[in-house]
């Protein structure tokens, strides 16, 4: 199916790779539906566009890349609400805030997109943890 994007303009994408955050995201409850499409041919930046609202992408980044030492322990709740059977189902990402100069990007470590691979259901975590802020910057 073709879906109109904010930053990429009209792309092909698969049905079955839609992620369904049940409950929508922080922000955007009625915003249920989204695809994770690359950026360009760059591996580190992605895109979660919604497949609903074509204005409505974010920037996201896997946090190991910038952020190895990024650990925190999922609750029970949100294991099961995600159906996650195991640690390998799961994908870690996180939105960034996009600034200029881009050395001043930030990421948002407090509440990350948590992803079950298998079933492709999505919901953002708001973790519990003083060590994360929402504006973590990415470069230095």
């Amino acid at each position: 199916m073709e879906l109109q994007t904010k930053f990429q303009g009209l792309v092909e994408v698969c049905e079955k790779d839609k992620i369904t955050f049940q409950n929508g995201i922080p922000g955007f409850p009625e915003e249920e539906e989204f695809f994770i499409l690359p950026v360009g041919d760059d591996e580190v930046f992605l895109t979660m566009q919604s497949a609903k609202s074509q204005e409505l992408a974010f920037i996201i980044i896997n946090p190991f890349h910038y952020f190895p030492q990024y650990d925190f322990e999922l609750d029970q709740q949100v294991i099961e609400k995600l159906e996650i059977e195991a640690p390998e189902d799961i994908l870690v990402l996180n939105i960034i805030t996009i600034h200029d100069p881009f050395e001043q990007s930030t990421a948002n470590l407090r509440a990350p997109l948590i992803i079950n691979k298998k079933r492709n259901h999505g919901k953002q975590v708001v973790l519990n943890n003083e060590h994360f802020t929402t504006r973590h910057k990415i470069m230095g």
